[in-house]
């Protein structure tokens, strides 16, 4: 189908005016058509080898893709540009009512002006006089659905389609030359010019999207932080004596002080505490300070557990340092004349890096032990000085 699907392409030669006297342009006609070129007397021009693959004689219309006029005037068959280079060659378009020869291929293509954003609307102008709205129709339904035909008085009209892609396919047919029939008469031919046309209808349809666009990005972004936001502390209740009651219990309870705490500091923040439940209020802050001792003790247990793990760990480190030691022994002693001239110096070379790499981490693993040995002995002055009570009296009396 001719013209991305537009109209079909029934072979009608007694519409064709063109000059018979001129074989170039006769041949070039023919194969617009989709036929063999052949000349006046019936010949061929060219040979049936090579014609375009695709030609089917016995329907004379081409079956496949519209061949490319294989003919320049005074010369033979040349190669076909590349595929790039290949301008769109438009071909003529029967209708029922009417006939759309192409523009001259050689004319620069129509000009448009800028598309207005959502356009689903087309300018048509140069319509022949006598085309009705049914012809106008008849044409331009093959570019989509059609929603509304406005008709001038004048040779122009406003076609609005379904989909805005529907759009392009009527501006391939601006340049085309629309003829009624096989009538000659002035009134029923005309070039038409297809345009885009800026509609209040299509800026009001895209100004909608654009705001259900922005409406839908907007929901997907506060879906996106409702996600990400943490989640909110449960509400805390009312103070009453029943509740109060169940919150002494939880504040004498370990694994529910933290949240039991929390009420009660809301409770207190919130102006309950009154006359009436003073002695209630004093009880449970009561709890909360025999909570002190127990956060004392298990503190105690933590250090002392540190403390264990530092002897543990000094220990273990004492033992590493050691074995350093023995193994840069042995490198030294590997070093000495007795046995380093009996080495290669492939051998020689690595002895010396392991060598190197063994003092620097035995230096490395002294350092660290002697900063854990001058810790302790920092801690235990601080423990001298406190129990000496002539210091403690001046540090009291400064």
């Amino acid at each position: 189908a001719a013209a991305d699907g537009l109209g079909s392409i029934a072979i009608d030669t007694t519409q064709l005016n063109m000059s018979v006297t001129d074989p170039t342009a006769w041949a070039t006609a023919m194969n617009n058509l989709g036929m063999v070129p052949v000349g006046l007397a019936g010949q061929q021009l060219v040979t049936d080898s090579i014609c375009v693959p695709g030609f089917d004689p016995s329907l004379s219309m081409m079956t496949g893709i519209s061949p490319i006029n294989p003919m320049i005037p005074g010369m033979g068959l040349v190669p076909p540009p590349p595929p790039t280079d290949v301008p769109v060659v438009k071909e003529i378009i029967h209708c029922k009512s009417c006939t759309l020869f192409p523009p001259n291929p050689n004319l620069p293509p129509p000009s448009t002006r800028e598309r207005p954003p959502g356009c689903k609307t087309v300018f048509v102008g140069g319509l022949p006089e006598n085309a009705t709205e049914e012809i106008i129709q008849e044409v331009f339904e093959q570019c989509g659905d059609i929603t509304a035909i406005r008709k001038s008085k004048k040779n122009f009209c406003h076609i609005r389609f379904a989909e805005e892609f529907m759009v392009d396919k009527a501006i391939y047919l601006s340049g085309y030359r629309m003829r009624l029939g096989s009538s000659t008469d002035k009134k029923d031919s005309g070039r038409l010019h297809v345009d885009f046309a800026q509609a209040r209808d299509d800026f009001y349809e895209w100004e909608c999207k654009q705001r259900m666009l922005a409406r839908e990005e907007r929901h997907r972004r506060k879906m996106e932080e409702d996600r990400l936001r943490p989640p909110s502390p449960p509400a805390i209740m009312h103070y009453s004596e029943h509740e109060a009651a169940l919150l002494a219990e939880k504040l004498k309870d370990d694994s529910k002080f933290s949240e039991a705490i929390t009420v009660l500091l809301t409770w207190i923040e919130r102006g309950e505490v009154n006359r009436r439940s003073a002695n209630q209020f004093y009880s449970m802050v009561q709890s909360a300070n025999s909570h002190v001792r127990r956060l004392m003790n298990e503190k105690a247990a933590h250090e002392q557990e540190m403390e264990q793990a530092k002897e543990s760990f000094k220990n273990a480190l004492t033992g590493i340092l050691t074995q350093f030691e023995q193994i840069v022994a042995v490198f030294n002693a590997s070093t000495r004349q007795k046995a380093w001239d009996h080495f290669s110096k492939a051998q020689r070379k690595n002895i010396d890096i392991w060598r190197k790499h063994s003092e620097e981490l035995r230096n490395a693993h002294s350092e660290q032990l002697m900063g854990i040995r001058r810790e302790e002995e920092m801690e235990m002055s601080d423990d001298d000085s406190g129990d000496n009570p002539s210091k403690k009296l001046r540090v009291d009396d400064s």
